[in-house]
């Protein structure tokens, strides 16, 4: 049956001289993986350039009997124009180091209303906020994390500065055998924890403990997400910022 549905481009590759594969992250069925017939020619009117990184779309697909497997699209259109993404090398570095992110870590029929949301939103107010959007994608990782269900405990005070990464806690001492945050980083992350995109621009993080965190907090997606690959993004996304 034809089915519609919203959707935001994970990526897609190359299926024959005319078409396309592409991984689709959906409202309706999680994240899918679809067959574009002749998007790649010049008059097709299902446009290659709809399937950019974290586009936000609607495809109108066949799902028979909605069954897995390889679905097929016969039409996609925009849901939303970017106005600065593809033209801010900041932004779109930040942009391609969450598309990475969720690439490697959604998983196939993961439907999520909520992550749904969360993830068509915070891709648009990347795109429109204008300044002080540096750590954005920290914050973004940490709400992520939320989502999915591995959230820090938010127990950080004076004598709770040492995050441990594998219990996903704050405590007093240096943990033993596990990987941990300290003093400053720890009190970002925690000021973190309390913030929201719309009061990103309220939070000082100096280019070094931004790196620190950065690599932290990929860190604990490692720990609590099997199988969670390397990130090829990140030499490009330090570099940018």
């Amino acid at each position: 049956m034809l089915i519609a549905c919203k959707g935001i481009v994970l990526n897609h590759i190359k299926y024959s001289e005319t078409s396309v594969i592409a991984k689709i992250y959906t409202d309706l069925f999680g994240l899918q993986s679809y067959i574009i017939k002749g998007v790649r020619k010049s008059k097709s009117k299902n446009k290659l350039s709809l399937l950019e990184h974290l586009s936000l779309i609607e495809i109108v697909a066949y799902h028979k009997n909605l069954s897995p497997g390889l679905k097929t699209v016969k039409e996609i259109k925009s849901l939303y124009q970017f106005q600065t993404i593809p033209f801010d090398i900041h932004k779109s570095s930040i942009a391609l180091f969450i598309n990475e992110i969720l690439y490697k870590s959604l998983k196939e029929d993961d439907k999520n209303d909520v992550l749904f949301d969360f993830l068509y939103q915070s891709i648009q107010f990347l795109d429109v906020c204008q300044n002080k959007y540096n750590n954005f994608h920290l914050l973004f990782m940490l709400q992520y994390a939320k989502i999915l269900g591995f959230y820090p405990r938010n127990n950080f005070d004076m004598k709770h500065t040492f995050f441990n990464l594998n219990e996903g806690l704050f405590q007093s001492d240096t943990p033993l055998d596990a990987e941990f945050i300290s003093l400053p980083c720890s009190e970002l992350l925690n000021r973190l924890q309390t913030c929201s995109f719309e009061h990103l621009s309220d939070l000082e993080i100096s280019s070094t403990d931004r790196r620190v965190l950065l690599e932290k907090l990929i860190l604990f997606y490692r720990l609590h997400i099997d199988g969670f690959a390397k990130i090829n993004s990140l030499k490009i996304l330090q570099e940018i910022l």
